[in-house]
């Protein structure tokens, strides 16, 4: 089976979880030729997780790079495989943004959209993609194909764990976090202010890199971290 193949090598070329979901309806116009949605997870070092205080560290940002980079060669993997079954196949880079998208704070499609079809996590208060194992530990990669397998592939969405913890919303210095509770089809404004987010790192966290990863909203989350890894 194809997508077993696939998956099998994208775990073995570095890949901590893969899912698969089926995403048609859920794109828009201009991507509506796919059909199936690969989900590349790859967690981050706890140990370097860890080090996150009040702000992000030198070392989380270029493991945050790093890690960003495995998963953009995991996915154009993918995309080389699928093509040489003779399927489309295009893949979303992990940190991407598209310039005019909604003031700049989208990319062409959110990752969290197929990691959540494939029942691989939730979406915290902290609007993150909350693995079910690893927490909001990992980043995320996409790839789109037409392949579709015989047997239709099932959604499992999986509710919301947070429960009354709010543990991402206290500790947010920018206060950016509403508080709301994630639903399929929620506007993402009433989950996070993204402009509040990403001016605070601007102005607090520049000399870190490009000023641009945060994490303290990762960092606090409780879910995942009794996980031995």
């Amino acid at each position: 089976m194809i997508l077993k193949e696939l998956k099998e090598m994208l775990i073995k070329e570095g890949a901590s979880d893969v899912g698969i979901s089926n995403i048609h309806e859920y794109l828009p116009a201009e991507l509506k030729m796919f059909k199936t949605c690969i989900t590349v997870a790859v967690r981050l070092s706890d140990a370097i997780v860890n080090e996150i205080v009040d702000s992000p560290t030198f070392t989380y940002y270029h493991h945050y790079k790093a890690v960003n980079n495995l998963i953009d060669l995991l996915t154009l993997k993918g995309v080389l495989f699928l093509e040489s079954k003779g399927y489309f196949a295009m893949s979303v880079a992990a940190s991407q943004s598209v310039h005019g998208k909604d003031n700049g704070f989208s990319g062409v499609l959110s990752h969290k959209i197929g990691a959540v079809l494939s029942g691989m996590g939730f979406i915290g208060k902290n609007n993150l993609f909350v693995h079910n194992r690893f927490g909001p530990r990992v980043r995320l990669g996409t790839i789109l194909t037409t392949y579709e397998p015989e047997e239709k592939i099932e959604n499992h969405i999986m509710e919301p764990q947070c429960g009354q913890c709010n543990l991402c919303i206290i500790s947010c210095p920018a206060q950016a976090l509403r508080g709301s509770t994630w639903y399929f089809g929620i506007d993402r404004n009433e989950m996070i202010d993204p402009h509040a987010c990403s001016t605070y790192m601007k102005e607090k966290f520049k000399y870190i890199g490009r000023g641009q990863v945060c994490g303290i909203c990762m960092r606090v989350c409780p879910y995942g971290n009794e996980v031995k890894r």
